[in-house]
């Protein structure tokens, strides 16, 4: 096997975009043993376009559930990891659209896209061909994230950019809300900041986003932990749980297997792409 090589460049997309896309990360990821990464859930809607093979994603790790062929592809908030099948070779560009800001781009509420897979020219129509076909023609980084601007562009100004309906501000309050705290608030205390009930703010909330302000609190949380337990130095576990807010190791634990697919010891051994970036 040759020497493994890891290249990660990432970049800020322009500011007319920054309301609603949160960062592009180019990757390019070289001579590691085949494997199957377990793309976490998170805060942000990602998409994913591949500059070489399709990319082999199934929407769960080790549950059955089926493997398929994107050129690119987008996803909605999860509440497990995708599977994503590779060689030990993947190069490609990944956006982060915040869920506040599916509407922009996407044309539709990020609830419609909650735990899907779907192909971005599926979304983005004729300019996700063309998004593909620019980026896999682009020779440098620079030019890739030009490219990203410019098409992502396009799709706001078409869908009609400020005149697209705007997420409820209480809405967009609470998600604010939840993701500086990294989870780690009663749902509750949020509702009653806004004056709502928890049961209407759970309501709105999953019908703009497409989880409930709760399990959002769940998946941040997770994040925060995962984000420890990928440093190139990191925590123990019993560390990474109560920094990360779990009440301890073992509520970690079941939270990752729930998340993964995989206990944390296991998640780790098949990681091959950790320490990557």
């Amino acid at each position: 096997m040759e020497d493994h090589k890891a290249t990660r460049i990432d970049a800020r997309p322009a500011p007319a975009l920054r309301r609603y896309v949160g960062s592009y990360v180019g990757f390019d990821l070289r001579g590691f043993p085949a494997g199957v990464h377990c793309g976490p859930p998170g805060r942000v809607l990602t998409a994913v376009i591949s500059l070489s093979n399709p990319l082999e994603v199934a929407a769960g790790v080790d549950d059955g559930s089926p493997v398929t062929r994107f050129d690119s592809v987008a996803g909605g908030l999860m509440c497990r990891s995708v599977a994503i099948h590779h060689d030990g070779r993947q190069q490609g560009v990944q956006v982060s659209l915040t869920p506040l800001g599916a509407r922009a781009v996407y044309g539709m509420p990020a609830a419609a896209l909650a735990h899907r897979l779907v192909p971005l020219d599926e979304l983005l129509g004729a300019l996700g061909v063309e998004l593909v076909e620019r980026l896999r023609a682009a020779t440098t980084w620079t030019a890739r994230f030009a490219a990203l601007d410019e098409l992502l562009l396009q799709a706001v100004q078409r869908g009609g950019g400020d005149r697209v309906p705007r997420v409820r501000p209480e809405v967009a309050e609470a998600w604010r809300h939840l993701v500086a705290a990294r989870g780690r608030v009663q749902v509750e205390a949020v509702a009653a900041e806004l004056g709502w009930s928890r049961r209407y703010l759970t309501e709105r909330f999953r019908g703009e986003v497409g989880l409930s302000p709760k399990t959002f609190a769940r998946v941040l949380r997770f994040e925060h932990a995962h984000e420890l337990a990928t440093a190139h130095d990191p925590l123990p576990w019993a560390d990474v749980a109560s920094v990360s807010g779990y009440a301890d190791q073992a509520h970690l634990v079941r939270d990752w297997r729930e998340f993964t697919g995989r206990p944390p010891t296991a998640w780790r051994r098949g990681e091959v792409l950790l320490g990557t970036g």
